[in-house]
This record gives C-alpha cells, structure tokens and sequence, in this order.
C-alpha cells in the first residue's frame, strides 16, 4: 500500500499540478481522471485517503486540503517503507475539476523511450537528474504483466535468468494472466533503497521506461551514482519531491477545501454571499497574522517591475570589466547564507559600535564584489525606493553572475528582508574553512539544512574564482593525494615560507577559471583540486561517485546546483515584518520610519475629509481607486524626510498629511513596511 499512496501522488502532480484531482468520483455529470488509461485498474489507495481525511476532519474541521494529506502520505510512506524523511511544504487548496485528456496524455508511460520520459518529465518542470531520482520510486510496488509482457518476450535489453522467471507469472498469449503482479525492484519490493537502480546496472529493469534509464544513454551515470551511493539517491529524491510537490499548485483563495476528497464543495447560491463575506474575513486575518508569507519570483512584479533585468545589467557591466568579480559576488551570497541564513547580514560595515562579518577569518582579505552591490542597489532605488532588500539582490546577483559566466539559469524565489544585525562569531564557525576533512564538510552543510548532495553541487561553484596562497600551500608542498605537475605549477607563485606570497592568487579550475562548467570535477578526477577541501570530495569516500557522475555529465551537475542554490536561498530567512528593507546594504537604518502599502491608505486618499487635497492627490497617483490594483504600491509614512529620523511626521499631522489613519497611539491593523 505504501507503494501505491506514493504512486497516487506521482499522478495527481502530472495532471495540472499537484491539486488532489486524481481523487475526484466520476458522477453523471462530471468525468475524473480515475479512468483514464494510465490510471483504470492500476491507481489504488482511496480507501485509505478516505480514513485519513475524515480523521483530519475530526481534529480540525474544514481546514486541510485533500491536495495536502496526498503529499504527506506519499511522505509519510517513503518513510515507512525505510526510506527518507523530508519536510512537507503545505498550504495548497484542492481542485475543483479534474482532466481524464491531461492524464491519457501527461502521465509516463512504460513503454516510453528515454527521450520521451525526458519530454515527459520536462513538461512538469522536472530536470533529467530530478527524472532519474524520481523513478527511483520504482525501488517499492508491483506492476501488471500488460505492463511488462512485450519488455521479457521480445527485448535484448534484459538479463535471461530475470526474463525466464517473469514469464512464469506472465503467459505470452495476450488476456492470459494481464492483471498477473511482479515486483518492480526484484530484490527489496518492500523496502526502499537503491536496490532499483542496481537491478538496472544488472538489466533488471521490469518495465521498458525503467531499463530505459540505464541503455547506453546520457543517464547511466547517474544510475551508476545511485546505485552506489543511496545517500546520494535519497538527497536528489527528496529534492526532486519537493519541487514536483510545488508543482501549479493552488493557493490562496484558488481551488477549495473540500470536505470529501472524492467530490468538489457545492454551495447553495442562498447562502453563497454570506460564505463569501466570511471567507474574506478569515483571508484577511491569515494575511495580517502571517510573518513569514512564501518566497515567489514574482514577488516584486507589482512594486518593481524593473528589477530583474536593472541588476542584470549592473552584473554584465561588473563581469565586463572584470571576469573573476562573477565568482566573487557567488562567494559572497554564500558566504552570508552560511551565517543566520540569506539576510545580507554579511554586507554591513563594522563601526565604532557595531561588528559585522567582513572581518571575521573566513572573509578578512577574501570576500569582495561590495562595491558592485553598492552599484546595484543604488540603480535598484532609483527606480524602486525603499521596495527591494538587500538579500534578495544579492540572491539574484549570484544566480546573474553564474549565467554571465556560462553557467545555468534558474528563477530565483523573492521576498526576504535584511538582517538589523550581524554575527561574527558565526562566521567564523559556520563558513566552511578550506582546510576541512570531508566529516567537517558534511557536518557544517547539514547545519545548514543541506545535504552532502547538495555539499557536492554547491562545491563545484569552485569552477570559478581565485584562491590565496595561504590557503593552498600546504597542500601543494605536503600532501600526498595531489598530481605531481599541478603541485609544482602552484608551488611557482606561492613560496613554501609563510608570510611570503601569501596573497599571491591561482585559479580553483585550473582548466577554465572563468566558465562556469564542470570541469572543477574533471580536475579533482585527476587529483587537481586546489584546496584541501577540494579534493577531500574525490579522494576514496563515500562521495567519489557523485563526482564521476557530475564529471561525465554536465547537465547532472547543473540540475543538482540549481536545486542547492534555492534550497540554501530559504535558509532561515526574514520575511514579512521581521528585519528590514535597508536603504544602503552597508547599515541598518532606524525602524521608526519607512513605507506603507497603498492597501493601509487607499480609502484614507479617495475617502476621508480630513487630508490635504494635494497631499491625496498625489498618493492617489500611485494607489489606484480600484481594489487589487496597485495594492503593494508604496508611499513614505512622512512625506518630507522619509529616511531621517527627526520630527518631521508630527508636522505633517498638524498639516493633515498623515498617509495612514491611526485609530489608537498604541496598535495599527497592519504595520507600515520600514
């Protein structure tokens, strides 16, 4: 059963997104996606969902969405069945229809070709890495002989002794013997592990589409990496669960909640105004209680459509005139996610009373790319003031200096807030340092929620950029699992005497040190890493084979990147009210004063008597009469000097010019954005 509830999952996700769709009842009036041909007969699993909802319903009434329970359950089944443990993102609302087309078309099939699962799978938003992991799935279940009756009779594809014992269960003669079940992983059914991609090592496969995987194709040596490395399977599982669970789902006040998974809410039209009132009521209240709303790459759409392509540029103008500054802005966003999380804590100067990071061990003398920032940020406000953090600049900075060096693109999430404070003492415990064992390394990723996948993906950000001398001579003079050439190429700029060309630079690819490819990986094959830590990831441990595997494919690697930038982009962050929105990324600035939405004074502008006529005028011009036009659009709470703090906002009072209405000295319905 575990099995199944996972499959259940894997085919509401692939019909317009991961919506509990796949549950709906067929009726008279209406068709579901139960009987479509890749679900009739072979989806099961309703029954329990069913017990699962009404408990649900007991404890909390009309609150979880079916779409919900079906990602936890297919989790909660991975783990029963011995696999993994991961944290579900929740929040999504249920379907209110469902597509029996979508499903006879979206859904993989088993006797699909490579190309077509990659088809497949890329309609869903899904890499090859994220395809690969996924049918790992397969490690658990059973299958139909329909499904493999022409893969153990006619293909050359497949071990002897395997097809020989599948054909006992499964006649030749089609209608004998169709619904016949054999088990997907012949070797563990029940339990899952990596056993799925070993068989295929061993064309073990079961089904066409599995063996698929590994056929001489551009996908064995990700199989070779799974099936030696289940630490590895399970991190890009996890990660490619997730993102197929943030799949078109529905939020919000799309969808509903329904209160029987197998049927979509009907409101009576009588009580339908009173529903609406009550259901705006509650909407409004989660708005204004919620601190932590998710990221989004559109969440600056409204407040500053310009953003993207404005810190694009500002990046082609710094990589144009200087190649390495590319690595060094990536270096800088990891090294401020490392410490607190992705809050630009990293970019405040020290002063006479405060102490930032910049000169803690890992970044005295290291860390650079400041004044691009500053760059970007100041071109950012003059066309957005007070709207974008420093965080999310530096998030997008990094993504642009990947691609502007021949790397990947990807969408980066938005919407964190800066940090009011800094750490140094984190710093100096929490970057990773370049003399690290391997143990070291894999402990302080995971003190970031990060895998020692997404340890190794992340690492070959060392394609780019420079190191210091003092960094890489004693490996370069000591060490024994170095190649003999590259070590006296190196020893040339760096003297074995300390304090002597200490700050002398050598590139950390020595192939291509400015392109963002895979050739870091290439390197550490041949015992060519730079740095100690480097070469700590190739060096006869458990993580060799992810290595080979990002070294024989470049696509693997950039997949597995992407999906660790974004996981380490959510590190900790600020979001809604906490922290700030700094005006200079260099220092804080005093919370007293700032912004409001045109939302908090809308009504005050068009409505009320008691505001200055041009003063309304003119918020008017940027918050709209209509309601959702323009909501996040912002206005200084003071009108003179919205960035000092003096006394300027009580002279406004006095002249009626206050863009909020304040009903008591002691609490406002929604706090102004600083």
């Amino acid at each position: 059963m575990g099995a199944s509830l996972l499959r259940l999952f894997f085919h509401d996700c692939f019909v317009n997104g991961c919506d509990a769709s796949v549950l709906l009842d067929d009726t008279p009036t209406f068709t579901g996606e139960k009987n479509a041909a890749p679900n009739k007969n072979s989806i099961r699993g309703f029954e329990v969902i069913d017990a699962i909802k009404a408990a649900v319903e007991e404890a909390c009434p009309g609150f979880v969405s079916c779409a919900d329970i079906l990602t936890i359950t297919a989790r909660d089944s991975v783990v029963e069945l011995g696999g993994p443990y991961w944290d579900v993102k929740l929040g999504r609302r249920d379907a209110r229809t469902a597509s029996q087309a979508a499903a006879n078309t979206s859904i993989p099939a088993p006797t699909n070709s490579l190309d077509q699962l990659i088809t497949s799978f890329h309609a869903q938003g899904l890499s090859v890495q994220d395809m690969v992991a996924l049918s790992g799935a397969h490690t658990i279940g059973l299958a139909r002989c329909t499904n493999f009756r022409n893969r153990t009779y006619h293909e050359k594809n497949i071990n002897g002794f395997f097809a020989k014992e599948r054909q006992e269960s499964c006649p030749r003669i089609v209608g004998h013997g169709d619904n016949n079940l054999s088990p997907l992983d012949v070797q563990s059914p029940t339990v899952f592990d990596n056993n799925y991609y070993k068989n295929l090592l061993g064309y073990k496969g079961l089904l066409h589409s599995d063996q698929q995987l590994f056929n001489g194709g551009s996908t064995d040596s990700i199989v070779h990496a799974y099936a030696g490395n289940p630490d590895a399977f399970y991190a890009d599982f996890i990660a490619a669960m997730i993102k197929m669970g943030d799949n078109r789902p529905l939020t919000g006040t799309d969808g509903e909640i329904r209160m029987d998974c197998r049927k979509e809410v009907v409101i009576a039209m009588a009580s339908f105004s009173a529903f609406v009132v009550v259901a705006i009521t509650i909407l409004g209240l989660l708005i204004q209680g919620s601190s932590h709303p998710q990221l989004s790459p559109d969440f600056y759409s409204d407040t500053c459509p310009d953003l993207l392509p404005i810190i694009e540029h500002q990046v082609q103008l710094a990589v144009a005139e200087e190649r390495r500054i590319g690595a060094s802005l990536l270096r800088l966003f990891f090294h401020d996610c490392f410490v607190n999380g992705c809050d630009a804590s990293v970019l405040f100067d020290d002063t006479l009373t405060f102490t930032g990071e910049k000169n803690a061990a890992p970044n005295k003398n290291s860390i650079r790319g400041f004044e691009v920032i500053d760059a970007i940020k100041a071109a950012v406000e003059e066309a957005c003031f007070g709207v974008v953090s420093c965080a999310d600049i530096l998030t997008i900075t990094a993504r642009d200096s990947v691609v502007e060096l021949g790397g990947p693109y990807w969408d980066v999430k938005l919407g964190r807030r800066d940090a009011r404070t800094a750490s140094q003492a984190a710093a100096n415990t929490s970057i990773p340092a370049p003399t690290n064992s391997l143990d070291q390394l894999i402990t302080s990723f995971h003190a970031q929620g990060l895998s020692v996948q997404d340890m190794i993906a992340l690492s070959g950000a060392h394609t780019i950029g420079l190191a210091r001398c003092t960094n890489f001579r004693n490996r370069t003079y000591h060490e024994k699992n170095i190649n003999g050439f590259f070590a006296k190429e190196r020893q040339e700029s760096c003297p074995r005497i300390v304090g002597h060309g200490d700050n002398n630079l050598a590139p950390l690819d020595v192939q291509s040190p400015t392109v963002f490819d895979n050739n870091y990986y290439k390197n550490l094959l041949g015992y060519k890493g730079l740095l100690h830590s480097d070469q700590q990831l190739f060096n006869g441990g458990s993580t060799d084979s992810i290595v080979d595997a990002y070294a024989e494919n470049a696509d693997a690697f950039y997949a597995n990147f992407i999906a660790a930038m974004i996981k380490m982009g959510d590190n900790k962050l600020l979001t809604g009210t906490d922290g700030e929105i700094r005006m200079d990324c260099r220092k804080g600035h005093t919370p007293s004063i700032g912004l409001a939405r045109c939302t908090n004074f809308k009504n005050r502008t068009y409505h009320e008597k008691n505001i200055n006529g041009f003063f309304a005028k003119e918020r008017q011009e940027s918050c709209p009469r209509i309601g959702g036009h323009g909501d996040n659009n912002l206005a200084p709470l003071d009108v003179q000097t919205p960035t000092v703090f003096v006394n300027n906002y009580y002279k406004n009072l006095l002249a009626t010019r206050a863009s909020c209405t304040l009903t008591s000295s002691s609490s406002m319905a929604d706090p102004p954005t600083p």
